[in-house]
């Protein structure tokens, strides 16, 4: 039984999937969340642990498979996360998962989207580097400065390939997520700012005044940090460029 062509390589190392757990804090009256369950080492704990736990899983062999063995504190729902309605189901506190690799993008910002008090994720070490990433470094991006808006992020762990299976060519990495009680700054549109975010790191090699100038017809002088590139920009002067762009233009 085997989900790689889904991006997913079962996690089989129990005392990750405990630390997994320890470092959510899952206590008795916790709802939990859970992403590609796979076989059910990390469902199993966590069942353990909290009142419910939601699992989610697109295989329907391994839907199957996870009915025949949790508890009655479980529920399996047989659906696509990306695609999923979390409005449908219980409200959560906590979400617990070792996410299929190739959906770790879109269900990342769908989840920074929802309400819950904490998150311990695993991704590829890549990613997660990326999640993390400050201005400067090579790796930072769109989901550093959108996973910085929403949330304290940072890596616990790394994890090696031997704790799966089948095997990951990489490492993998333990992420925790709090969502923030208020952003880190004040923006008037949050959609306008997180389309900023993405014209400019889709043309990340260009100058500011370069992207802006052409996608909002404005004059190049009234364009903040204009000669910079926003590789080098911090979340918080990024958004200083949305806002002025925002006010130019409404």
């Amino acid at each position: 039984m085997c989900s790689k062509h889904l991006g997913q390589h079962f996690l089989i190392n129990k005392s990750v999937a405990q630390r997994e757990i320890e470092y959510a804090q899952i206590c008795s009256d916790d709802i939990v969340l859970e992403i590609g369950p796979g076989r059910g080492v990390l469902t199993l704990l966590l069942a353990e642990q909290a009142k419910q736990v939601i699992s989610i899983e697109l295989d329907k062999r391994l839907v199957d498979y996870l009915n025949n063995i949790v508890p009655d504190n479980v529920l399996i729902y047989h659906a696509d996360a990306v695609k999923f309605d979390f409005d449908t189901i219980p409200s959560f506190s906590r979400v617990v998962s070792n996410l299929p690799y190739q959906i770790s993008s879109p269900i990342t910002f769908k989840l920074l989207d929802l309400n819950f008090k904490k998150a311990v994720l695993i991704y590829q070490k890549e990613f997660a580097d990326r999640m993390v990433a400050s201005p400067g470094d090579s790796v930072y991006s769109r989901l550093s400065v959108g996973v910085y808006f929403k949330a304290l992020c940072s890596i616990v762990e790394t994890i090696p390939p031997s704790c799966f299976h089948p095997r990951p060519l990489v490492d993998s990495a333990m992420v925790e997520l709090i969502p923030r009680d208020r952003p880190p700054f004040t923006v008037e549109d949050e959609g306008f700012f997180f389309e900023v975010v993405r014209l400019l790191f889709n043309h990340r090699r260009k100058k500011i005044r370069t992207i802006l100038s052409k996608q909002y017809r404005i004059s190049t002088d009234e364009i903040l940090f204009g000669d910079s590139r926003v590789e080098t920009l911090s979340p918080e002067q990024i958004g200083m460029i949305s806002e002025s762009v925002y006010r130019l233009i409404h």
